[in-house]
């Protein structure tokens, strides 16, 4: 395996089963961190819940990392954490895919439950199954217990995991974005959020697809949100400040900045248009001011700004979909919005434009010809 040397059989084989076979067996059942040896699991027990420091333990942090201050206990462990996080080596590749680890035993649990599938840790209140101990007590303690144990002291958000805060506070508060795309500059504070990105984006795939409407997603989460409030009709999420009704508690939270709290805090330089989202303001700025539309159907000569209108005009126009339909009557629509202004005007009998040449009201303005 390697040419490392023991003075004894047991670290032998501590050695060859933490490092080699990536095996993690000892998990606190606190906040879920694994451990190789039950004697690491002990010390991380005693020096993070009962707060001892005596000579023995004091020197589990005697190694500081200069770069962001990051304490560890070994002198190799600081090395490792150089060499992994801040020179970004990464010797270890997996011969399946192209995924590289910092270390072997990262790489052997990588291989072991990705591409061998074993998940030997379920949970017994759902039968989730899970390939690390610590994500299964992570997965207890947030789903059925409810525990989110750390919050941000700048804002009302709460995690269920310590990294997670640190890693709020750094890319939302702290505004860092370590992780660029080649391709269009476009920064993200995670890795994961940039791979998906790229994925998603420049590579346009949609690997999550609706078994009901044949809809394509690029996340597993927007699949299931659609299969809740799409075909199951369920709306969970009220606004205490009206009756409106949400499928996600995101749109909710959108809704209460927009509606109630009036919050526009992305603002263009050139015509002070405001948005709710910096994505909308890049996007506005591109295509508005820039007059870029990189986006060209491979069916007709029409071109767009952005990729999620031409994948809407492709599967409307040239497919003829109209999944939106009109609980009233038969009629069927491509877009929701054509749906719910069909519904204002056809069936209550809304028009809210009036004319100021015109005595008639219309119910768009685009139908007044002196518009």
């Amino acid at each position: 395996m390697c040419a490392k040397r023991f003075g004894n059989k047991q670290s032998f084989f501590i050695h060859v089963k933490t490092v080699h076979e990536g095996r993690k067996d000892f998990a606190c059942n606190k906040c879920g961190k694994i451990f190789g040896t039950h004697s690491n699991l002990i010390k991380h027990q005693r020096t993070v819940y009962e707060g001892r420091k005596d000579i023995f333990l004091k020197v589990l942090k005697d190694y500081s990392c200069d770069i962001c201050e990051k304490k560890f206990g070994y002198k190799w462990s600081l090395l490792l954490h150089i060499t992994t996080v801040h020179e970004g080596r990464k010797n270890h590749a997996c011969d399946n895919c192209e995924k590289k680890f910092g270390q072997k035993s990262s790489l052997v649990s990588h291989q072991r439950t990705v591409h061998e599938g074993q998940k030997d840790f379920a949970c017994d209140k759902c039968e989730k199954k899970f390939g690390y101990k610590s994500y299964l007590l992570v997965h207890q303690k947030t789903v059925h217990e409810g525990r989110k144990d750390y919050a941000c002291g700048e804002c009302e958000k709460k995690f269920t995991q310590k990294s997670s805060l640190f890693v709020h506070q750094k890319t939302v508060h702290e505004d860092h974005k370590d992780f660029v795309c080649d391709k269009c500059e476009k920064k993200f504070g995670y890795k994961s959020s940039l791979l998906l990105h790229i994925t998603t984006v420049h590579k346009g795939q949609k690997e999550f697809a609706c078994n009901k409407c044949e809809k394509n997603f690029k996340q597993k989460g927007n699949l299931l949100i659609d299969q809740k409030t799409v075909h199951e009709g369920r709306k969970d999420f009220a606004c205490d400040k009206c009756e409106k009704k949400f499928g996600s508690k995101l749109n909710l939270q959108r809704h209460q900045k927009i509606a109630h709290e009036g919050h526009k805090d992305y603002v263009c330089d050139k015509c002070e248009k405001k948005f709710t989202q910096k994505s909308s303001l890049l996007s506005h700025e591109k295509t508005v001011h820039k007059s870029r539309k990189d986006y060209s159907c491979n069916k007709c000569l029409k071109k767009f700004g952005e990729r999620d209108h031409l994948i809407q005009h492709q599967k409307i126009v040239h497919e003829g979909c109209k999944d939106y339909a009109c609980d009233k009557c038969v009629k069927k629509f491509g877009r929701k919005a054509h749906l719910l202004v069909h519904q204002s005007t056809v069936h209550e009998g809304h028009k809210d434009y009036a004319c100021e040449k015109y005595e008639g009201k219309f119910d768009q303005q685009r139908n007044c010809s002196h518009a």
